[in-house]
């Protein structure tokens, strides 16, 4: 049996194991200490001990650097001088069923490396999303593993890191499984145009044809994002855009006068007497520089800069979009060329039709047939910050973090800045996929918020290499450590779902 080490002492939150010398051990291992079933320990610290006084270790050492190695010897030096590993108890096994540890292994009970058999009692949930492989330290397992989608979407998943870790490589890990289900529809809002794959592999050369996708300049087989004006409503701009009361009361007046035609009232300079001309001024402007619509003086007709919000054409597309999403497919919607408000302000619509159809289905007892929804938003503190919900008050975004459960519509939110997100949403993000992040204060608030208590995986989550994550969910017994697939490798592979000998994993 392959040994790793023994087990010499400890307590409940560090079991201390003596390392065996040709069996090193790594920050991040999975091991396994046999009886009454098994126990899961993974190395939390590793530290040097040693037999010998530091004062004879010194002179050792000193000889050693001054050229005298032939004359110091020790007795069985690889007895006298070790590594003990800190490991930490993480789940017990027994008769296949795991369980929380609630007592520590024996004394000098031998350990071994996780195998994947260990981890045989776990099974493939019905709505599968592939996350990665078991990782123990930076080895890598066959053991796949998945989060059912289901659950972890509706739930919100929260993916937080810095940059450079390989967030956008998950993300597009995950769709690519998403894209095979007519249960799970998803709206991806795109500030950098990387999901679709125009220029590079991406979500586009799914063979499902479930993909669908809309740009301001779309390529063929591309929808051209165009949002007619009479679509927008008053809420839309809620907690997006700042307005001021006045603002906000006179947007009241011209809704309610003039209905869908609203902003081009507004745009058209068109006055009504309870509103200042000052507060008219400023509304076209704001129009004018979020929205890019403005009124041709020459010709007396509004114009759009962006060629995004018009007042002619795109009058079916927010339909079109939440009807590919109620179809279970996945839409790209490419914003990169849009201002930061603006990109914000088409997911509002979208996301508002979404949760007003929603709502509506929920009440007529239709919803238990629709898929679910997921939305996936890159720099989440943008709409779901302390500071914007504070200043702005709260916006769709929140709204959905708050209540979509009850409508089975969820959030992937993406952030490298989790301590700017109020622990009320955090909290309500019940699966979190944690890659590497190198900040201290970001890494206590993703600790602070996680699903199983990771106090001790501080240094671990600082440590984490591109590709390397830690998944903390409600749906899994443990923080499960994985390993991401590159996505070009992954979408290559034909193997990792199909294999019907695998052992695959759910929480």
């Amino acid at each position: 049996m392959e040994i790793a080490g023994q087990i010499i002492g400890g307590e409940t939150a560090a079991v201390l194991i003596r390392q065996k010398s040709d069996e090193p051990v790594e920050l991040g291992d999975l091991l396994v200490a046999e009886g009454e079933g098994y126990t899961i320990l993974q190395v939390k610290d590793l530290k040097y001990r040693s037999q010998i006084p530091q004062g004879m270790r010194e002179l050792a050492s000193g000889f050693n650097l001054e050229g005298y190695r032939g004359d110091v010897e020790f007795l069985e030096p690889e007895l006298r001088n070790y590594i003990i590993a800190e490991a930490r108890p993480i789940l017990h096994v027994r008769d296949g069923e795991p369980m929380l540890p609630k007592r520590l292994p024996g004394f000098f009970r031998e350990v071994r490396r996780i195998r994947d058999g260990d981890l045989a009692f776990l099974e493939k949930p019905r709505n599968p999303v592939f996350l990665g492989n078991v990782r123990s330290g930076s080895k890598v397992l066959e053991t796949p593993v998945y989060i059912d989608a289901l659950d972890a979407i509706t739930h919100h998943i929260l993916i937080p890191a810095t940059t450079g870790r390989g967030k956008s490589n998950l993300v597009k890990v995950m769709l690519w499984s998403l894209a095979d289900m007519d249960r799970v529809g998803m709206l991806v809002l795109d500030p950098h145009d990387e999901y679709y794959g125009r220029n590079e592999a991406g979500l586009g050369k799914h063979p499902s044809g479930n993909v669908v996708y809309y740009s301001p300049d779309a390529p063929v087989g591309g929808n051209t994002l165009a949002i007619n004006l009479r679509a927008l409503r008053p809420e839309h701009f809620e907690g997006i855009i700042p307005f001021t009361q006045a603002q906000e009361q006179a947007i009241a007046k011209y809704h309610n006068c003039y209905k869908e035609r609203w902003i081009i009232k507004i745009v058209e300079g068109e006055k009504l007497s309870d509103v200042k001309s000052v507060t008219l001024s400023v509304l076209r402007r704001v129009f004018d520089v979020i929205l890019g619509v403005y009124l041709d003086e020459d010709t007396g007709e509004i114009k759009s800069r962006g060629g995004v919000f018009r007042d002619v054409g795109g009058e079916s597309t927010i339909k079109d979009i939440a009807g590919h999403l109620e179809d279970g497919k996945i839409v790209v919607v490419d914003t990169s060329r849009l201002m930061g408000e603006a990109e914000l302000l088409v997911g509002s619509v979208i996301s508002g039709e979404i949760f007003r159809r929603y709502q509506k289905y929920k009440s007529t007892g239709e919803l238990r047939r629709k898929p679910i929804i997921g939305i996936v938003i890159e720099e989440a503190p943008r709409v779901l910050g302390k500071e914007v919900i504070e200043r702005q008050g709260n916006n769709i975004y929140s709204t959905i973090a708050r209540e979509g459960r009850k409508f089975n519509i969820g959030l992937v939110a993406i952030t490298q800045l989790v301590s700017l997100i109020p622990r009320t949403v955090l909290a309500n993000m019940n699966t979190k996929i944690i890659l590497g992040n190198e900040m201290a204060q970001e890494r206590a608030e993703i600790i602070g918020s996680a699903s199983q208590d990771l106090s001790d995986d501080n240094r671990a989550i600082a440590s984490l290499d591109k590709g390397e994550a830690i998944v903390s969910s409600i749906f899994t017994k443990f923080a499960v450590p994985v390993k991401i697939p590159l996505f070009e490798e992954f979408t290559e592979s034909t193997d990792h779902e199909d294999d019907e000998d695998d052992i695959e994993f759910i929480g």
